[in-house]
Formats: structure tokens, C-alpha cells, sequence
């Protein structure tokens, strides 16, 4: 576009802004001649009602008009301050989550002062420094102070974003904990406390009213959002007048594009080994720490030795370590040895013995089992000795079995033979090798079998006499 056809075109938008004024001027009269009451009555009244029917009919023609209050985006300023809302629940829940490793009562007995921290820390950043918060910034807006009556809005002065932030961050610090103390005493029986806890629930009362009030306000001519921003006069407005309702959603593209990236980084991990390749080079780490260290003690060749080898052989290595992550000397170790704090612990004694292999140094199975494992494979590097570790298996406890001998396969046999009272044949039939090294449970077995021989020979003996004397009777 030409300089010539710009200014045509800004000659073009000054006249219909003049027309649209004059339609406006025009309308305002003809609706104060058409109105009931006649304004010389209504000046001869008192102070307070000759006011009361011209601010009346001036907010009723407001509303009735066509450009009704005019709200200056009332959606907006609301979403803007949940959106702060949720900032602060998600700051809160994240330094929460980093705070449950140093105890598990500290995120609760802190609450108020992590909720503290991070208000200062955002009005800091977001009000103080740019006029707005992280939510009017997302919905495009700005605090303004609206006693300026110039046509460009004015950012608000030092001294309203000083009591803006006291209010907001050390007065809600100070009513929290206000409330949490009188919970603390609601125990007890002092008329002192019961008069601060009804005096309190009442201005916790009025407040809810007040703010109640100052919301519905808000709905009808969208000025000041909360009621700090109504008695302090400042306000969220657009940062230009030719600003569009319409909300950029560049963080919505942005959250995308990393949600994207962070899965692609998930399914990539598990495929590029990372887990692997930190061993490795922790390995390596280690071993040429190892060297420099034999190198600067001494030239001449030592033994090999693990990190923990200076342990007691009650101890697990493993379960030292874990208890203790931090390095301890020798000195300390030999020390707390002597005086029963790590041979005589039951956090660090073995429990069911292994062995590793092929060094022979012992571990609890759950210890060395989970190492070995994690590992995958390539080697688990000894903490007493050095060695590289890919299996284990139980502890004989030091005990040397003897070889056992086999038993002599020997056959025995017993028989007995029919003949006269008394005269019975015992005989037996052993292999001519193992009848001078026979076995006491073949001893055993031979003496069973000829027992059985004379029990049978005695019942065929009886027999025969019966049948002798049934043969004399008859």
C-alpha cells in the first residue's frame, strides 16, 4: 500500500469514528428530553437525592444502549487468574515430590511457608517485573491503573504493586498461619482463644461477602476482578486498543511439541541401552582410577583388591555400601569392627550365604543375585577382591567331603533242607570277591534271610507230626 491510499484509508477511519461520536451525542440527548422527570425538579432537591435519579439514569442508559458496560473481556480476567491457580498447585506439588526425601513430615510442617516462597517468587517475576502474571500474560493482558484518565492506559505505580504484593503474598501468609495457630488451640478452654477464633470466623465472613459482592460487580461492568484490585484501582486490561479477542495458543503448540519429544526419548531409551552404556563407562571410570591410584602409591605390582576389602568376612559388602553410600576409611571401618557397630549388625550380616565365582568371595543371595542381574550379562565387578563376577552359587560352608565308597553288589542266599529234627543245612553262596569286605548291611540281610529258612523248616515240621498222629487215631 502507497503513502497516498494509507492516509485515505486513516482519513476514512477518523470520519466514521466522528460519525459514530455524533450518533452517540445525538442519542444521549434525545433519551434526557424524552426522560419523566424534568431536571429543574430534580436540582431543587437535597444533596443526596438531587444526585441519586442522574446517576441512576445515566447507568440505566448504559446498559439499555447499544454498546451495553462495554466489559473488558470478564473471560478472560477469569481464566487468567485459574490459570495462576494451577501454576502455583503444580509448583507447590513439584517441590513437594523433591521435598519427601529429606523427611516425611517436612512437606507438611513447611506448607505454608513453600506456599509463601513461590508467591513471592512469582509476583517477583511476573507483576512486579512485567505487569502481569503468568495467566493475564497467556490471555493477553496487563494490570493498568485505571485513575489515569489519559486516552493510553499507564501501568501501575511502585507503590500499588508494593501493597498489591504485601496483600496478596504476606497477607495470605500471615492469615494462614493465623488460622493454623487457632486450630492448634481449638483444644483448649481459655476465653482469650474463643473470642480470636469468633472474631476471626467473622472477618473471614465479611471478607467472603465483600469479595462476593465485588464478583458480581465485576460481572456486570468487568473492571476489577478481585477485590484487592478494587480498592487498590488497578486493573486487567488488553495492551493495546486494537488488541483481538482471539487467545494465541503458542504454549498449547509448544506443550505438544515436547510431549511428542519426551515419548520419542521414552521408546528410544530402552532400544539405545542406556543402562548399559552408563556401566560401561562407569567401569571404565573405575578402573582408571585404580590405575592412577597403584601407579601413584607404588611401582611394583600388588594384589588386586576390591574398594571393601578391608570389610570383616561377617559383613556384605553389598549391604554396607547401601547402608553407607557415602566412603568411610579403613581407620573408621576396623573401628566400628572392633567396637561390634558393623560384625555384630544386623543390617549388614550375611543372610543365606553365596558364593561368587570364581574369586569365592561371600554375599547374601539377594545381594549378589540382584547384581549379577542387573548386569546383564557382561560382569559384576567384586567389591573385595576386584574380580569380574558372572555367576554364583551356594557357600559349602569350608567343609571337605570325603569320597564316598560303593557297597559290594554281593548275592545271598538261604534255603533250608527237609530231613530229621535238629539236622538242618544252612548254606550260603557269596561271590568270591566280596567275601572278605562284606558290608554290615549285607551282614544285616544274610541274617534275615536264614532266620526266614528256619521259620519256614519248623512250620513243614509241624505239619508232618500232625498228619502222623491223625494216621494213629483212625
Amino acid at each position: 500500500m502507497s503513502s497516498t491510499n494509507f492516509a485515505a484509508a486513516q482519513e476514512r477511519v477518523l470520519e466514521r469514528r466522528r460519525l459514530r461520536e455524533a450518533e452517540a451525542r445525538a442519542r444521549h440527548t434525545a433519551q434526557q428530553r424524552a426522560s419523566p422527570i424534568s431536571p429543574a425538579v430534580v436540582q431543587r432537591l437535597p444533596y443526596p437525592l438531587n444526585r441519586l435519579p442522574t446517576s441512576g439514569w445515566r447507568i440505566w442508559n448504559s446498559v439499555k444502549g447499544r454498546d451495553g458496560t462495554r466489559p473488558a473481556f470478564r473471560v478472560g480476567q477469569v481464566d487468567a487468574e485459574l490459570l495462576d491457580e494451577e501454576l502455583l498447585g503444580l509448583m507447590k506439588g513439584q517441590v513437594g515430590d523433591a521435598l519427601k526425601y529429606f523427611g516425611p513430615q517436612m512437606r507438611e510442617d513447611w506448607s505454608h511457608e513453600i506456599l509463601f516462597g513461590l508467591r513471592a517468587i512469582l509476583f517477583k517475576l511476573s507483576i512486579w517485573d512485567h505487569n502481569a502474571s503468568y495467566g493475564a500474560a497467556l490471555q493477553g493482558l496487563q494490570y493498568t491503573d485505571s485513575r489515569s484518565k489519559g486516552p493510553v492506559f499507564s501501568t501501575p505505580t511502585k507503590w500499588q504493586k508494593s501493597v498489591y504484593g504485601l496483600l496478596t503474598v504476606g497477607g495470605r501468609y500471615a492469615w494462614d498461619k493465623w488460622e493454623s495457630w487457632l486450630i492448634s488451640q481449638e483444644g483448649g478452654y481459655e476465653e482469650d482463644v474463643r473470642m480470636l477464633s469468633r472474631l476471626t470466623d467473622f472477618i473471614s465472613t465479611s471478607h467472603s461477602i465483600a469479595a462476593f459482592i465485588s464478583f458480581l460487580v465485576f460481572l456486570v461492568n468487568g473492571r476489577y476482578r478481585t477485590l484487592v484490585d478494587r480498592i487498590l484501582r488497578i486493573r486487567l486490561t488488553p495492551p493495546s486498543a486494537q488488541a483481538s479477542r482471539e487467545v494465541s495458543f503458542e504454549y498449547l503448540n509448544r506443550q505438544l511439541v515436547w510431549h511428542a519429544f519426551t515419548e520419542f526419548l521414552l521408546f528410544l531409551l530402552p532400544l539405545v541401552g542406556i543402562g548399559r552404556w552408563r556401566r560401561w563407562i562407569s567401569r571404565a571410570w573405575r578402573k582408571m582410577m585404580n590405575s592412577v591410584r597403584s601407579s601413584g602409591e607404588s611401582d611394583e605390582p600388588s594384589e588386586k583388591q576390591g574398594e571393601l576389602a578391608f570389610l570383616p568376612e561377617r559383613t556384605c559388602a553389598i549391604c554396607y555400601r547401601d547402608q553407607n553410600p557415602t566412603s568411610t576409611t579403613e581407620t573408621d571401618v576396623l573401628a566400628a569392627s572392633a567396637s561390634g557397630g558393623i560384625s555384630g549388625s544386623a543390617q549388614t550380616d550375611i543372610t543365606n550365604p553365596y558364593e561368587t565365582v570364581p574369586c569365592g568371595c561371600i554375599y547374601c543371595f539377594v545381594c549378589i543375585v540382584q547384581k549379577v542381574e542387573a548386569e546383564e550379562g557382561q560382569g559384576w565387578t567384586c567389591l573385595r577382591c576386584g574380580e569380574t563376577v558372572k555367576k554364583c552359587q551356594p557357600w559349602n560352608g569350608d567343609v571337605l567331603e570325603e569320597a564316598r565308597s560303593q557297597p559290594g553288589t554281593g548275592k545271598i542266599v538261604g534255603f533250608a533242607m527237609d530231613g530229621e529234627p535238629g539236622n538242618e543245612t544252612r548254606g550260603t553262596d557269596r561271590d568270591q570277591d566280596d567275601f572278605e569286605k562284606s558290608s554290615p548291611l549285607q551282614e544285616i540281610s544274610a541274617d534275615e534271610a536264614l532266620q526266614h529258612s528256619e521259620q519256614w523248616s519248623t512250620i513243614e515240621k509241624d505239619a508232618e507230626d500232625e498228619g502222623v498222629e491223625q494216621s494213629q487215631s483212625h
